[in-house]
């Protein structure tokens, strides 16, 4: 197998880690996180951490199978090399059709609701998902008519998504203004004792830092990556870590916790007005807007991948005519149809669990997630037999950065289920048999091609 070249140096590796982490989520999951811990700003900074603390030791023991294979697909590849073909498929399948899907349509959603917060309109569920549909469908058509194009959004957005959260996170620093008047518009929010509820504030916690998993995918590309990507995906997560907590914690100085809750996702609008003026809420929403449309556009670059990618290891039915006859090109027509019909059906189900309530306040994305910590120990504890066979020879990142990130997982998904048992459930059951069906279909493919 051809090498790739190794092109890419410490900085580089850190700043991709972060572009990928820092995006739509702390925006439009903050008031949730506050809800979730009954409006304490201590409980807020103690679920972020748990979060962070995660995904460095996630990322610390995925590094150690990265530099040992060049097989494609990130997660998926390293699920094919070191674990199985039949359980990569399956979480192939369930990267393809629930993963990349509901975090797009959410994200795509969310940029909606700053879309008309800009606009200054009081947008219903139906014209938030509206905005949301158009936007979708406009960054899918654009990344398969021009790559360069998405490419060119994707980059300026990194650098405009960190223009408001560093801005507040400086002048919380300095704030020592008495915290504004909830308006008679908003419904205030009582502050309450949540008691051990306050773990259900993990699931809003880890759609905000999701992502960090696709690092991992540039590890064959980068200069020695034994040493640097560990050091990487330390430093990247702290990085984001601060940044979070820093504008988690100027948002809540400069408004107030019950500000915050009362105000829900326009906190944001509320802060800009206040700090700004008149046209601030306009002006640093904007802002928002441009960041929120730069991650469903990375997203969209990522889902409209997906079919074409498991294609290319025959885990798709009809594999050859999804590949077609241009066997250099990521991306077919049906590989675009059938990305863009999963993003569709997933826009549908996300307006009718948020117009019944279903989700109570999350939305169908954080159960994806939780589900893929539900999937990463299964190579963590691959780690841990490579270290006891002797073939990984750190301690460290061979048992203790496992063991930490198993645990880690089984926070992120307890916390993800006491969010909302039901439904959050049922959800994973489905999550489940999308991965059986993923397994059953190469299992019974590869047994097919040697009878």
């Amino acid at each position: 197998m051809e090498k790739k070249e190794q092109q890419f140096g410490l900085m580089t590796a850190i700043t991709m880690i972060v572009g990928i982490c820092i995006g739509s989520g702390i925006f439009f999951k903050g008031d949730d996180i506050l809800r979730f811990t009954g409006g304490s700003v201590p409980l807020g900074i103690l679920v972020l951490c748990i979060g962070a603390f995660s995904i460095i030791f996630g990322s610390i023991s995925l590094t150690e199978l990265s530099v040992r294979t060049e097989k494609s697909g990130g997660v998926v590849g390293y699920f094919e090399e070191f674990i199985s073909t039949e359980m990569a498929s399956a979480f192939g399948w369930f990267q393809m059709l629930l993963y990349y899907p509901t975090i797009n349509v959410v994200v795509a959603w969310a940029a909606g609701i700053y879309t008309l917060m800009v606009l200054g309109i009081e947008g219903s569920l139906e014209l938030q998902i509206l905005i949301g549909l158009g936007y979708l469908l406009f960054f899918y058509f654009l990344n398969y008519v021009s790559n360069r194009l998405g490419g060119y959004f994707q980059i300026i957005s990194t650098y405009v998504k960190l223009v408001p959260l560093i801005g507040i996170a400086l002048i919380g620093l300095f704030w020592t203004k008495d915290t504004p008047e909830i308006p008679a518009t908003m419904t205030k929010v009582p502050l309450t004792n949540v008691g051990m509820g306050w773990l259900a504030a993990l699931a809003p916690v880890a759609f905000s830092y999701d992502g960090w998993s696709v690092a991992t995918s540039i590890t064959n590309e980068v200069k020695n990556p034994k040493k640097t990507m560990p050091l990487a995906l330390t430093i990247g997560p702290l990085i984001v870590l601060v940044v979070y907590l820093s504008y988690f914690i100027g948002l809540t100085g400069i408004l107030g916790p019950e500000y915050v809750l009362a105000a829900g996702d326009q906190a944001i609008y509320s802060i800009g007005q206040l700090l700004f003026g008149a046209h601030g809420g306009t002006i640093i929403t904007l802002f928002v807007v441009i960041s929120v449309l730069g991650v469903t556009n990375g997203l969209a670059m990522g889902n409209l991948r997906m079919p074409h990618a498991l294609a290319s290891k025959q885990m798709m039915p009809n594999a050859d005519k999804i590949l077609g006859t241009n066997k250099l090109k990521t991306m077919t027509p049906r590989s675009f149809r059938l990305s863009l019909g999963c993003a569709l059906f997933w826009m549908l189900m996300h307006y009718l669990t948020q117009k019944m309530g279903i989700m109570a306040g999350g939305d169908i994305s954080e159960i994806a997630i939780v589900f893929s910590y539900i999937c990463y120990p299964i190579l963590y504890v691959k780690i841990i037999k490579m270290k006891l066979s002797g073939e990984i020879k750190s301690t460290f990142k061979g048992l203790i950065a496992p063991v930490l990130g198993i645990l880690g997982s089984a926070i992120i998904v307890v916390g993800g289920i006491v969010s909302n048992p039901v439904y959050v459930s049922i959800f994973i059951v489905i999550c489940f048999l999308v991965c059986a069906y993923g397994y059953y279909y190469y299992a019974t493919t590869k047994k097919r091609s040697l009878s």
